[in-house]
């Protein structure tokens, strides 16, 4: 093994679209770790709206990555050293690290894998680590579905939203996806089952949402806020449920956004919002991935993994989340596990 460790880091803040000043890729000496640590090899890294959020120093769930700092991220590697009796040489991990080849993993920020059966490593990360429980506890916690109600989600061919519109589907609800293309409407309603699909770039949102949801929406999925969100709210029902998990159509903007023009309709329709972060039900995750592999091997779950090869082009890809172009979960793929 070279000594030689590629790493991305933070050199400035992000002001409006990312740029490929904001990050430096660079060539370190692999660090060498202490007693309690452990050096992980990179398989995987996962590519997230909140990275981009992690750049900013706008205020937020957890610290910002510092400047200089090795950009944060979600991870999948296997243990290449250890010094910590938790841990064993060969284990495949998952959890918090950083954009690096190799890495010193922090055991509190990481957990085994395990046995992930017939289901290849990165499938099983790129479900189960993060996005199969924000979808997971985001509607069935925040949202709590019932038998005949009608789910609207939006970002509903991403990695997070094509999971919760058939986890309603499973709970016997009306699941309605708002997506960018037309090819991603066809997908979630041809292949994932969803009931109806809106092209918000080629739809009036608002008129859409009255056509596909004649009996209103009682739980909203929010991926994205923005002019989305407005329209969803005027189509709540009384006393629906909007779980907030994401943001996505203002990180990239450099001034403050408006707040939702039909805010009046919290009030008159008794609806409760709510955010979320997925990490506050951590200690839950095997209930999700027990409840998840179980649907995905009855047939009713698919997912779908965007895989691009290359830490290199991390931040190339990165970019997609924000543009639309990904389709299902974004993962960089750096060594597959042996």
């Amino acid at each position: 093994m070279s000594n030689v460790n590629r790493v991305w880091r933070l050199r400035k803040r992000p002001v409006g679209e990312l740029t490929n000043d904001v990050l430096s890729f660079e060539e370190e000496p692999i660090p060498t770790i202490n007693d309690g640590q452990l050096l992980v090899r990179l398989n995987y890294l996962s590519l997230d709206p909140t990275n981009r959020i992690w750049m900013s120093d706008m205020d937020q769930y957890m610290p910002p990555v510092e400047l200089n700092a090795p950009m944060r991220g979600l991870i999948c590697g296997t243990v290449t050293e250890s010094k910590h009796e938790g841990f064993a040489a060969g284990d495949i991990v998952s959890g918090l690290g950083v954009w690096a080849d190799y890495q010193i993993g922090d055991p509190a920020m990481l957990n085994k894998l395990g046995d992930t059966g017939p289901l290849p490593v990165v499938d099983a990360f790129g479900t189960f680590a993060l996005v199969g429980p924000t979808a997971y506890f985001g509607l069935l916690d925040i949202g709590k579905p019932q038998e005949g109600e009608t789910v609207v989600v939006s970002g509903a061919a991403g990695a997070v939203g094509s999971i919760v519109g058939q986890i309603a589907k499973i709970k016997g609800c009306r699941a309605v996806g708002i997506a960018g293309s037309e090819e991603k409407c066809t997908w979630i309603t041809k292949d994932l089952g969803f009931d109806a699909a809106i092209n918000y770039k080629t739809e009036d949102v608002a008129e859409a949402l009255k056509k596909n949801c004649p009996n209103g929406i009682d739980v909203y999925f929010d991926n994205v806020g923005g002019n989305i969100l407005d329209a969803c709210l005027k189509q709540m029902n009384l006393r629906g449920r909007i779980p907030t998990c994401g943001l996505i159509s203002g990180y990239n903007e450099t001034e403050p956004v408006p707040g939702p023009y039909n805010y009046a309709m919290m009030l008159m329709q008794r609806l409760r919002i709510e955010g979320f972060i997925v990490t506050d039900f951590a200690p839950r995750f095997p209930e999700a991935a027990a409840e998840l592999g179980k649907w995905m091997a009855e047939g009713k779950i698919k997912v779908r993994q965007d895989v691009y090869d290359g830490l290199e082009n991390a931040l190339e890809h990165l970019k997609k989340l924000f543009t639309g172009e990904n389709k299902g979960k974004l993962i960089i793929r750096v060594e597959d596990t042996k």
